[in-house]
């Protein structure tokens, strides 16, 4: 498919065709009913009703430790992450959406006066460009502009994931982090799912085989991709299914940091502070850390340079493995384990715990939240 071609197709799809989530042809672009911490489901039930019913994402994406952070939202849609996560950031944080879809632009646009009334703000933290995530400098995005970028369920359905990453990573500054979710293949797609319309327009058909993620991000200069979850994705449409056939997908959220090679770090062992919004006793960072308040855990070097180098610095107490902690008794540091990677190993793990579990859309088994 040729990249205007693409282009013109989504527009039409998410322009025309669908407007509202009822119009999606399979579940793979729906979110879970996953429970949400207090201040999230404020902030999501501040998102004016026409925005929230024409949000197509594959995940909630909410990053932690957002106070005051710049962040921009990659496909940005109608807005619904950009008005949740403006509250979350405060009056002193910004966020910008960009998408190339200008029916979904205006609906975001439309509302924004609504949600800075709603929040108490006396000037716009968000604002919404039309425009290409693939070419985020004609959009007029700086260098090293950016605490955070975000994209839910959107990286798919780009003709060149390589450009999309590598144009995340020019704006964001350095410590800063690519967080987001999408679909990802179990191998490479054959043509005949990659030309289908309906599977491209649904995040299937341009989905990286997840391998794929690892070499392009490194390519690009992020740090290797962090896992934080995954779950399986059921299409539940008999005629998409066959032409699908044996390949396997699932929704996961990574996490990629902008960390220059001159800011490694050695082997360290961390002490979470806690006080993070909605994290304040534990931090799940991905599938293989967890940090509990007060514990001692031993982090690998790369795990070391990210929280040494971002915005969590301030959040931990960190020292090369040999120099001590005065701790509490009992609270010695574990072992460093092998880091899972494979997002379909994750979900098989899950699916052993609980087998009576059944297949679900994106992210989930209970449909957009």
């Amino acid at each position: 498919m040729a990249t205007q071609r693409i282009y013109h197709e989504l527009q039409d799809y998410y322009g025309r065709e669908v407007t509202k989530t009822e119009d999606l042809k399979t579940n793979a672009c729906l979110t879970a009913a996953r429970p949400l911490p207090s201040f999230v489901r404020e902030a999501l039930q501040c998102v004016h009703e026409e925005v929230s019913a024409k949000y197509y994402g594959c995940g909630l994406v909410i990053p932690e430790c957002l106070e005051n952070c710049w962040i921009l939202d990659l496909g940005s849609g109608s807005g619904r992450d950009c008005y949740m996560l403006s509250k979350l950031v405060g009056e002193n944080g910004h966020v910008t959406g960009i998408d190339m879809t200008e029916a979904q632009v205006e609906v975001a646009k439309k509302y924004i006066d609504y949600h800075m009334n709603k929040f108490d703000y006396q000037n716009p933290n968000v604002n919404f460009i039309l425009g290409y995530i693939e070419e985020l400098g004609a959009a007029g995005l700086k260098d090293e502009s950016y605490d955070l970028v975000i994209s839910n369920c959107v990286v798919n359905l780009s003709p060149s994931k390589r450009a999309v990453l590598q144009e995340a990573y020019r704006v964001l500054k350095t410590g800063g982090e690519m967080y987001f979710s999408d679909v990802y293949a179990s191998r490479d797609l054959p043509e005949e799912i990659r030309k289908h319309r309906i599977l491209w327009g649904e995040c299937l058909g341009g989905a990286l085989w997840w391998e794929d993620l690892y070499k392009i991000a490194e390519d690009v200069g992020f740090l290797p991709p962090r896992l934080v979850r995954a779950s399986r994705i059921s299409i539940n449409n008999k005629e998409l299914e066959s032409v699908v056939g044996d390949c396997q997908f699932v929704s996961a959220t990574f996490r990629l940091f902008k960390i220059p090679q001159e800011n490694s770090a050695p082997r360290c062992e961390v002490i979470y502070n806690g006080g993070i919004t909605g994290h304040e006793k534990e931090l799940e960072f991905d599938v293989n850390y967890q940090f509990k308040e007060g514990e001692v855990v031993k982090v690998d070097k790369e795990t070391a340079a990210i929280l040494q180098n971002s915005r969590f610095a301030s959040k931990f107490l960190i020292r090369p493995v040999g120099q001590k902690f005065t701790v509490a008794e009992g609270c010695g540091p574990e072992k460093v384990k092998d880091k899972i990677q494979d997002p379909f190993k994750v979900v098989e793990q899950m699916e052993a715990r609980a087998p009576n579990q059944t297949a679900s859309g994106c992210c989930g088994s209970k449909g957009c939240c």
